[in-house]
């Protein structure tokens, strides 16, 4: 799609309320549109010469077309290298505040491809989604999580909130139920439903599966709008563009013909679809490298922000930049070698190498935060040392005033200073600031979650028992009478 064929796109008359409304048009509401007009950019930029050698790639579906590579079945350390670059190249472009733009999916869409059979007897369903998203670069969606109720209770026994199929017929399920918090959904194509969380038992929950956003019985009722509420992009630049407004997911007796079903009925294979299909390596892959290019944007607005107060040459600032920069470095480091060290999958596939990925997942729940207090504590009050809006500096009355004594230091002007810092505040501070943060610590699962994983991966993995075996090794050298090993030295009798 174009950038114009995709606004196109989701005008089909989605069920979208907000503020006690409907939305009429997601394309023009002030909630939403210049959200779609940041993806819009995307679109385009893929049908831009300029940009096609990083964002595209041959198709592999026989169309003779491009595609973002990212939506292909990467067989190659070089190929995952693409991917990442292509990743890196379009999060560059909402400057990593976008977590879930059209290829965040396509760490799921991607795996279709090679990994058709795990979904049989829905197995040709995969294959046909695999082609049609590489081909038109689908924007998804997800809904994954169950809603925040009853949490002390198996899934099974939540019937009157999370998601279950309340009838088969010939020609498709009947779904309700919902789930959280299908961020970014109000413009995207589809949603994608699946499961994360404690294993499911019963039949009727056991569902993977995509929708189209304007199925009918679909509801979406947004949170509170940071873009809406924007009194400029002056004083929220980021909010006024890059909001992902979260939703109460809501299907109300939604037909799923039996062509978007994935899985259904088989209650160990939708529970083991997080690890199973692939997306746990290639989405934790997507996050790490969005989240570096987004420490790269802070960290460089962190260096501005010293400047400005006149402290960029105090020691302990310095010392607390450098950390920035060495998250910032991490990152990169861990994206690098996922891409570097690829797992061998299936038929030649490969995938992100997983336990770097699990790794992104535990650090950025304390990077982030980290980061986020670096700022607010070396910053200051600079950050709120600031007038009410950008008409402030349009009144000839106290303009003089502001360009006296709210100027910034090493000759910034007072209207640089007030920007940079309305800047950063929007990043770290505002509502959407704080929303950012409780986006990253929960991004890719709960935060004892994606600490136990990595047990469980290594258990899996044999990696565990490596280590352990390692640390017996050394305890097999030695014992109550010394040395068992024939190469040391027994030390002299104490009496």
């Amino acid at each position: 799609m174009t950038g114009e064929e995709y606004i196109e796109s989701i005008r089909d008359g989605r069920e979208v309320f907000i503020y006690g409304d409907k939305v009429d048009d997601v394309t023009t509401h002030p909630a939403f549109r210049n959200s779609v007009r940041m993806t819009a950019r995307l679109y385009d930029a893929l049908h831009d010469p300029d940009q096609q050698k990083v964002l595209t790639a041959p198709t592999d579906t026989g169309n003779n077309s491009f595609t973002h590579p990212f939506f292909r079945t990467p067989r190659s350390s070089a190929d995952l290298f693409a991917d990442r670059d292509a990743i890196a190249a379009w999060a560059r472009m909402t400057y990593g505040w976008m977590g879930r733009s059209p290829d965040y999916k396509a760490a799921f869409l991607g795996t279709l491809g090679a990994n058709s059979d795990f979904y049989e007897p829905f197995a040709d369903n995969a294959r046909r989604w695999y082609t049609e998203s590489q081909e038109k670069v689908l924007y998804w969606n997800h809904a994954i999580i169950n809603p925040p109720v009853d949490r002390d209770r198996n899934p099974d026994e939540v019937k009157d909130i999370f998601i279950h199929v309340e009838e088969e017929r010939d020609d498709g399920l009947i779904v309700s139920g919902a789930k959280v918090v299908a961020t970014g959904s109000a413009i995207t194509n589809y949603n994608f439903i699946a499961h994360y969380g404690l294993p499911i038992k019963k039949r009727e929950f056991a569902l993977v599966c995509t929708v189209p956003m304007g199925a009918p019985g679909m509801k979406l009722i947004c949170r509170h709008s940071y873009a809406q509420n924007a009194s400029s992009p002056f004083d929220y630049p980021l909010s006024s563009r890059f909001d992902e407004n979260d939703t109460i997911f809501i299907l109300d007796k939604v037909k799923i013909p039996w062509e978007n079903v994935f899985i259904y009925g088989d209650a160990e294979k939708a529970s083991t679809f997080f690890p199973g299909s692939g997306f746990l390596h290639r989405f934790t892959f997507h996050g790490v490298t969005r989240l570096a290019v987004k420490l790269d944007f802070i960290a460089g607005l962190l260096m501005k922000g010293v400047e400005a107060t006149g402290t960029k040459d105090f020691r302990g600032i310095q010392t607390r930049v450098g950390e920035v920069i060495g998250w910032r470095n991490m990152f990169w480091a861990l994206s690098d070698a996922m891409a570097a060290k690829p797992d061998e999958w299936i038929d030649g596939a490969v995938l992100p190498h997983l336990d770097y990925g699990l790794a992104y997942r535990w650090f950025m729940t304390v990077g982030y935060p980290r980061v986020r207090e670096i700022i607010m504590q070396d910053l200051g009050s600079g950050l709120i040392y600031l007038p009410s809006h950008a008409d402030d500096f349009k009144s000839p009355e106290i303009r003089p005033y502001l360009d006296q004594y709210v100027r910034g230091s090493n000759g910034i002007e007072a209207v640089d200073r007030v920007k940079l810092m309305k800047l950063i505040w929007d990043s770290i501070g505002s509502e959407f600031g704080g929303r950012h943060e409780l986006y990253e610590r929960n991004y890719s699962g709960n935060h004892e979650g994606v600490r136990a994983e990595m047990l469980f991966a290594a258990q899996q993995s044999g990696a565990a028992a490596s280590m352990t075996g390692f640390a017996e090794q050394c305890m097999a050298e030695y014992d109550l009478d010394g040395w068992t090993v024939p190469d040391l030295i027994n030390p002299d009798k104490l009496r």
